[in-house]
């Protein structure tokens, strides 16, 4: 370059062609600097904004902002991955915070957004893609609407809701349960509360299940077809209950009799009969622990008794303890064993008692003594 030319360009070629790139790159900065929801570059130490995310693109080593209100840094050891491997993309380490708007999402709710993040390095929230959110809004089962038609049982708020329950009784009344007072109080108890937590989604069913012990809650059609039978439209003061199990059919009674007295010679049941009442604090019902067979002579007479196991015949101490007028209700069993039929004894005297045979059933033996 000349003098002249030197005098009238002083700076060189190259200054030329890189100070105009500076000058873009600091423009660029101040520009990402005011939008907290994009970051290009690496950022200076404490140059981060409020709002920003800590979540790591795989393998770009570029910082994704999240907008206002979004999860906190990765940074902090509480929101770290405890699984990391199961970020895909290679994002080793990334936090699994829950996505805006939703702090109570769970982490697979984000991996969509977080490996396309992965593969498009630090994008703007704006251009996240929808297919992931939408895919995440559009499963019903993540949050169920408790008692809606047509959801399945697996979850509390289904199982407690009152609705379930009416939907039970629905379908007792349909099959010829008539009585107002044993469908109320079928739909007023929590029939989930008495059988396992892994047997809770079949507690509405019609189906008797497993307590332990060889033992089992009966089928709702049953007890309701047993408490109608018993009480038939009278008025019920004490009502006896042999065979408590796992106190289903007793807080049932409660709410259409009295006081209800209820025996289980098995005590391991006869303890979980007491703590799985407690929470329902029903104070008109007294369990104990002996042998069912013998009755309760302190509280007779009864106005009714419901047997919950099958016996050859029905002791003569129950019969005794029934009043006159009162209803007794038992499966007893054939001679052959395989065969169980519900009978209903009335008592028409001191020493007169009416049997009729109705309905086929199973239930477990009934046995003397306690264990």
């Amino acid at each position: 370059m000349t003098g002249e030319r030197t005098k009238r360009f002083p700076l060189g070629l190259a200054d030329l062609v890189r100070e105009p790139r500076r000058r873009d790159d600091a423009r660029g900065s101040l520009a990402s600097a005011s939008k907290p929801g994009i970051a290009k570059g690496t950022a200076a130490p404490g140059a981060r904004g409020p709002g920003a995310s800590g979540v790591v693109g795989a393998g770009t080593g570029v910082k994704a902002a999240k907008p206002p209100g979004a999860a906190h840094s990765a940074a902090s050891p509480a929101r770290k991955s405890a699984h990391p491997g199961h970020l895909s993309g290679g994002s080793s380490g990334s936090s699994l915070g829950s996505s805006p708007g939703s702090p109570s999402a769970k982490p697979r709710a984000d991996l969509g957004t977080r490996a396309a993040q992965s593969f498009q390095g630090a994008s703007a929230p704006s251009a996240r893609p929808s297919q992931p959110h939408t895919a995440v809004q559009a499963r019903p089962h993540v949050t169920p609407s408790a008692g809606a038609p047509g959801v399945a049982l697996n979850g509390a708020l289904a199982l407690t809701s009152e609705r379930v329950r009416e939907r039970m009784v629905e379908r007792l009344r349909a099959n010829g349960v008539t009585d107002p007072r044993v469908l109320q109080a079928l739909a007023a108890v929590p029939r989930h509360m008495f059988v396992d937590p892994g047997l809770a989604a079949q507690a509405y069913e019609d189906a008797a299940l497993p307590i332990g012990h060889h033992q089992t809650i009966s089928k709702p059609s049953v007890v309701a077809r047993m408490l109608e039978l018993a009480g038939a439209g009278r008025e019920l003061d004490r009502v006896l209950e042999i065979g408590t199990g796992c106190g289903y059919q007793a807080a049932v009674l409660s709410r259409i009799a009295r006081d209800v007295y209820s025996i289980e010679r098995i005590k391991p049941l006869y303890e979980r009969a007491k703590t799985n009442l407690r929470p329902l604090r029903i104070p008109n019902i007294r369990l104990h622990y002996g042998d069912g067979r013998l009755g309760l002579p302190s509280a007779a007479p009864f106005d009714a008794v419901v047997i919950a196991a099958a016996g050859f015949d029905v002791p003569q101490a129950l019969l005794e303890q029934l009043a006159i007028g009162g209803r007794l209700v038992a499966p007893v069993a054939e001679q052959d064993e395989q065969t169980q039929v519900l009978t209903l004894v009335e008592r028409t005297g001191p020493a007169q008692w009416r049997e009729s045979r109705l309905d086929r059933v199973f239930f477990v033996p009934l046995k003397s003594g306690v264990i």
